[in-house]
């Protein structure tokens, strides 16, 4: 590792970088990463995950390497969004609950809750902070990649079901992420290999952004940005647009809750140019976290380009209101639970 990555010693503040680790127990690297000052988050997928008890082990080793100890987060939003499945309860994909509103909202709304409460316990054992859940696009059927993770394409819908699983999260003592603002739903491009470009007018793009504007304001805690150009609005992608982040949610919507970009390993943020200048931009347009996931020489990249930067304070301070909460809740019961809406 070289030298602007690792001599300078951790501290209490946050910093802006999400990393990610190879396997199932962390190496001498990953420790020094997650110890470097501009690192204050870090991210597990299924490769990082064998049992329970292998689990919990690594995220203990995690969260207790340094003394500001890293927020804690994985996708795991229902159906294809599912990191941890073997000996986790199974989840659905949220279109069901949709299609559940339909025959009978009191218990789509219900099960909505049940499921944020079900998710955040179980993630909750282990020590995470957040599951990067829920998705608040609304579904057009034309998406290759949200379809079936989004609620509802009807606003008011989206919104209820989205509410109640937020508040379910809220209740076993996790924080949620809204995302892909302002909307993904509507380009069919895959963000994670290209560009998605969404050439509507910006009256067709405020349905879409409504479920976000209504969370936010009730105090949803954090968003994340999606890497789609919205031609009304900036050549750049939302996810690295200071028109979207700082005009638009910080200044005229009034937002102060914790704003990630997507993963800047993606295709979707390749047109800024190197992992490097991907992230500068990230951060000059507002981001308070920027995860760098599957590229470990990305991440280097990244840390050599952000050598000089000083991280935020007020960035740190709502990244660190997204720390779990402990609750009085049963200790849960892995995989026992209904295999709902299956």
């Amino acid at each position: 590792m070289s030298e602007s990555t690792s001599s300078a010693k951790p501290t209490s503040v946050l910093g802006p970088v999400m990393i990610d680790v190879a396997g199932q127990e962390l190496t001498a690297e990953d420790r020094e990463l997650i110890c470097h000052p501009l690192v204050g988050g870090v991210i597990l997928f299924t490769r990082n995950y064998r049992d329970p008890e292998q689990l919990k082990k690594l995220c203990d080793d995690i969260l207790s390497v340094r003394k500001a100890r890293p927020l804690l987060a994985v996708d795991h939003e229902g159906g294809r969004v599912q990191r941890f499945r073997n000996g986790f309860s199974r989840l659905p994909a949220m279109r069901t609950l949709g299609k559940l509103h339909e025959e009978s909202p009191s218990k789509a709304l219900e099960e909505s809750r049940r499921l944020g409460t079900l998710i955040g316990s179980e993630l909750g054992w282990f020590g995470f902070d957040l599951p990067f859940a829920p998705v608040l696009d609304r579904d057009y059927e034309v998406s290759q990649i949200i379809g079936d993770r989004a609620f509802a394409s009807d606003v008011e819908v989206l919104t209820s079901l989205s509410r109640a699983f937020w508040k379910g999260l809220n209740e076993a003592g996790l924080s949620a992420t809204g995302k892909h603002f302002p909307g993904h739903g509507a380009v069919t491009a895959d963000s994670h290999t290209e560009l998605p470009v969404d050439r509507r007018a910006l009256p067709q793009l405020e349905a879409d952004m409504a479920p976000f504007k209504q969370l936010m304001a009730e105090g949803l805690e954090s968003i994340m940005m999606a890497h789609v150009r919205y031609t009304a609005v900036d050549t750049l992608p939302a996810s690295l647009s200071v028109k979207w982040i700082r005009d638009l949610l910080r200044r005229e919507w009034k937002y102060n809750g914790a704003i990630f970009c997507d993963d800047l390993s993606m295709g979707g943020a390749a047109v800024a140019g190197t992992l490097g200048e991907r992230a500068v931009l990230a951060l000059a347009a507002g981001c308070d976290m920027i995860p760098v996931c599957n590229n470990r020489e990305g991440v280097m990249q990244v840390l050599e380009a952000l050598q000089d930067y000083k991280p935020s304070r007020l960035s740190s301070a709502r990244l660190k209101r997204l720390y779990r909460r402990e609750v009085d809740l049963p200790a849960p019961t892995f995989g026992r639970e209904a295999e709902a809406l299956q």
